[in-house]
């Protein structure tokens, strides 16, 4: 039997809702529809929510729960993108049932449906439901393991008392980003997790086909699902799991080039400084090294195709916006820059720990996402590049060009590489294949 999910997707201090057809409010014991909103009050137990014109003062959580087959709640003002450079506020429309607490003097509001319902609307949100239908079972599958793997994940976490993702010492700061923020609810409905944006990005005949298709389907290492990640496009080769979160190797999870065979000219162990740069210097050929206009279309919704390059990039940043970004991203000032001292790669050539020179000291900093965050005002395309240095005055840099690769943490599936292997014909086997090496399909219900 498929499990139901909990997925958090707002967290505000007031949320707006509209619930659409019969809803039980359990709370009460009583059938509610209609516009709904609660603001916090900081200076009480009781909060006031007004639902059709009635003020009500409640204490969370609130539950409601769908009882009609037509019934749809929609929250207002939603954001999407958080700290991306697409940011922005949407309402959005859902199925299943809507639960509102309290977290950090704030309310989080909670979708509860079927996990498979859940899939028609991440594959949806993800990409364009126009993509071919090889791709899109290869990432309903990911997608359904990935979130099982992730609900294993946080059970045996709560018995060992969670983890430690952060490290940081006067020279260094080591931090990655994975499960930290979600004790509430199993996933977030934004990047941080998979995009789940409900009903709002309709599902169309032949997204529900191929949910149905491989409905159970998830991608099995040793007996245990994998926890099978995925971002936009790895540059021409993945990285591994511990380069990125936390320090545990997954078989599954290892250096793949995207490509049906090895780039001549180039060692693609990209852990060197020499190899790094030349990689990201070329355009080796790759599944996800593509213009196609045609594929991109498919792969990315209309805020995705904003970012133009994706696979080879260039950032400028002046000594004054590389000072500030350090500061107001991650808190750190060591003076006028002077130099970016990679101390770390990946097998993708990503940065795993980066030392920042400055005048009045030096900080090294890592994992990748810490990196990446450090050097935007949302986040770095991802963290393999290198840095060439301009306008020197008195040895020190007055501009700095960021030269990189890819987009996103480059583990696992690449979603533009897996797109064009399924417009080439690939089944969605051999794409999930090439990107999780030694998994199996199974299925889990």
């Amino acid at each position: 039997m498929q499990p139901e999910i909990e997925v958090g997707i707002m967290f505000a201090p007031r949320i707006s809702f509209v619930l659409s057809g019969e809803y039980w409010w359990e709370e009460k014991q009583k059938q509610v529809s209609g516009d709904g909103s609660i603001q916090y009050n900081p200076s009480s137990k009781n909060h006031k929510l007004i639902l059709n014109g009635e003020e009500n003062q409640v204490t969370l959580p609130l539950n409601f729960t769908p009882r009609s087959a037509n019934a749809s709640l929609e929250l207002k003002d939603v954001v999407i993108g958080i700290n991306f450079h697409w940011e922005r506020k949407e309402d959005q429309k859902f199925t299943g049932g809507l639960r509102i607490i309290e977290e950090d003097e704030k309310f989080t509001a909670i979708n509860i449906l079927p996990l498979e319902d859940y899939l028609k609307s991440v594959i949806s949100s993800e990409m364009n439901a126009t993509c071919s239908p090889e791709f899109l079972k290869a990432h309903a599958v990911i997608s359904r393991s990935w979130l099982i793997a992730q609900k294993d994940k946080e059970a045996g976490l709560k018995k060992k008392g969670g983890y430690q993702s952060l490290t940081e010492t006067q020279q260094e700061r080591i931090r990655w980003y994975d499960r930290e923020d979600h004790h509430n609810f199993d996933v977030c409905a934004d990047d941080h997790c998979q995009r789940y944006q409900g009903i709002t990005r309709a599902s169309t005949d032949e997204i529900s086909r191929v949910i149905d298709q491989t409905r159970g389907e998830v991608l099995v290492y040793d007996n245990a699902i994998c926890d099978a990640r995925y971002s936009k496009c790895c540059g021409g080769i993945t990285e591994l799991f511990e380069n990125v979160w936390e320090p545990k190797a997954h078989p599954y999870l290892v250096k793949v080039t995207d490509n049906d065979k090895e780039p001549d000219g180039f060692d693609t162990h990209l852990n060197t400084e020499e190899k790094a740069v030349k990689w990201i210097k070329n355009l080796p050929q790759a599944f996800c090294n593509t213009r196609d206009k045609q594929v991109l279309s498919q792969v990315l919704n209309d805020y995705d195709q904003e970012t133009q390059d994706f696979y080879r990039w260039t950032k400028a940043y002046t000594q004054e916006e590389i000072r500030n970004l350090l500061k107001s991203r991650i808190d750190i000032d060591v003076g006028k820059v002077v130099e970016l001292i990679p101390l770390e790669r990946g097998t993708s050539g990503r940065l795993i720990k980066l030392k920042i020179v400055g005048t009045h000291g030096e900080k090294t900093i890592g994992k990748e996402l810490e990196i990446r965050k450090a050097f935007s005002t949302s986040h770095l395309y991802s963290s393999a590049f290198f840095t060439e240095y301009q306008d020197l005055e008195d040895g020190i840099p007055q501009k700095f060009i960021f030269k990189g690769s890819g987009w996103g943490h480059g583990v696992g599936l690449c979603q533009i590489g897996a797109a064009v292997m399924g417009n080439k014909g690939y089944a969605y086997k051999d794409i999930l294949m090439h990107y999780f090496k030694g998994a199996e399909l199974k299925k889990a219900y």
